[in-house]
């Protein structure tokens, strides 16, 4: 593990704008799947690893694959 890993990293103001992009993404997603997908654990489950999936993706733009910050 990268020395930063438990860190929090200021994102650029072009991470940020990818950030952004992605979290309209996942919305639009998550919108899809909230009118079709009946209620029950499965959707909880769904929308749950979806939010984790987001949450890496502001990872993967702010980190190098070895860890350390990208800037």
């Amino acid at each position: 593990m990268h020395a930063s890993t438990f860190e929090y990293i200021q994102p650029t103001d072009g991470q940020k704008a990818d950030m952004e992009e992605v979290r309209r993404a996942v919305k639009a997603y998550a919108d899809v799947l909230e009118g079709v997908v009946p209620e029950g654990p499965d959707k909880t489950y769904l929308l749950r690893k979806l939010r984790e999936v987001s949450m890496w993706a502001n990872i993967a733009i702010t980190r190098n694959p070895d860890g350390s910050p990208r800037s």
